[in-house]
């Protein structure tokens, strides 16, 4: 339940943090004004409250940790958001990435 819960407050966080990235990008890049860009730091904003819900308190550790989701959803979000297509390196760094962050979260440790 921990492991889940805690992939669960990551993946939100990721969407509240790469959307709103996104948002401020298209805001500014894009023209589409200061509402876009309001909406983006609002949601950059619940991305620091979402990722204080983490059960671990070593902030050091989550960020860390969440890194590797980020970079996974970053491409996802590319994706499906840009029609950005990965070539296997891309996706081999992500394996890498989620493989790092499975260790740095979720190894064993002797508390």
């Amino acid at each position: 339940m921990f492991v889940a819960r805690s992939i669960a407050l990551f993946t939100v966080a990721a969407l509240f943090e790469i959307g709103g990235a996104w948002l401020v990008r298209l805001g500014i890049r894009e023209h589409k004004g200061w509402i876009w860009i309001g909406a983006g730091v609002i949601a950059l904003g619940l991305y620091g409250v979402v990722a204080t819900f983490q059960s671990d308190d070593n902030f050091g550790r989550i960020l860390a940790a969440y890194g590797g989701i980020f970079a996974v959803g970053t491409i996802a979000w590319g994706m499906v958001a840009d029609g950005y297509r990965p070539d296997r390196f891309d996706i081999i760094g992500a394996l890498v990435c989620l493989t790092g962050m499975a260790v740095i979260m979720y190894a064993p440790r002797g508390r």
